[in-house]
C-alpha cells in the first residue's frame, strides 16, 4: 500500500495535529462545528458549539519570551499571565508574538493554531488547571475543529512544561 504524502493526508480530512496524534497512537476525539467568523472569541465559540465548559477548552497562544517563540496553552475562560509564562521557561520577559510570525512558524492560522503538529517545534507550557480534567479540548489545526484528549497525552507529545500560567 502506498504511503500518503502529508498533503494527501491533510486533503483527506486530517490536519498535521490529527496526523501527529494518529502516528503516536494517542486516543483522541475530533469535534467539528460551523465556525462563525463574526464570533468575538474563537475559544468561547468552540466551547459553546461543543457544549463544553470553557474551563475544559484550551486556547493555544504564541508568545515571544526573551526573543524565543514559546507556545502557551491556557483555558479559554481565562487569560495568559505573560510574567508566569516567562518564569515557567526560565525567561525574564514575555510578550505576545506577532500574529503573522506565529502563523508562519506554526503552519496554522490564528484561531486555528494547535499545540500539536506545528511546522517548527516550539517550547510549550500547559496551564496546571488542565490536570483537573480527564480530557481537555484544543484546536485541531483549523477554525471549527477541536481535538479532545487527556492533558497527560498533550503534555507528553508536546514535551510541555506544566505550570500555572493562566489567570481568571
Amino acid at each position: 500500500m502506498a504511503k500518503k504524502s502529508k498533503n494527501q493526508r491533510q486533503q483527506s480530512g486530517g490536519t498535521p495535529a490529527t496526523v501527529a496524534l494518529t502516528a503516536a497512537g494517542v486516543p483522541y476525539t475530533v469535534h467539528s462545528y460551523d465556525h462563525d467568523p463574526a464570533h468575538p472569541s474563537y475559544g468561547q465559540e468552540a466551547a459553546e458549539a461543543m457544549g463544553v465548559s470553557p474551563e475544559r477548552v484550551f486556547k493555544t497562544l504564541v508568545a515571544d519570551v526573551d526573543g524565543r517563540l514559546t507556545v502557551a496553552v491556557v483555558p479559554v475562560a481565562g487569560q495568559l499571565d505573560l510574567k508566569a509564562l516567562a518564569s515557567a521557561v526560565g525567561g525574564k520577559r514575555a510578550a505576545m508574538a506577532d500574529p503573522a510570525l506565529a502563523e508562519r512558524t506554526t503552519g496554522y492560522v490564528r484561531g486555528g493554531i494547535s499545540p500539536l503538529g506545528q511546522r517548527k517545534k516550539l517550547p510549550t507550557v500547559l496551564d496546571t488547571s488542565a490536570r483537573g480534567h480527564d480530557t481537555i479540548c484544543v484546536s485541531a489545526g483549523r477554525r471549527g475543529l477541536e481535538i479532545e484528549l487527556s492533558p497527560a497525552d498533550l503534555a507528553g507529545l508536546t514535551e510541555a512544561v506544566v505550570a500555572p500560567i493562566g489567570r481568571a
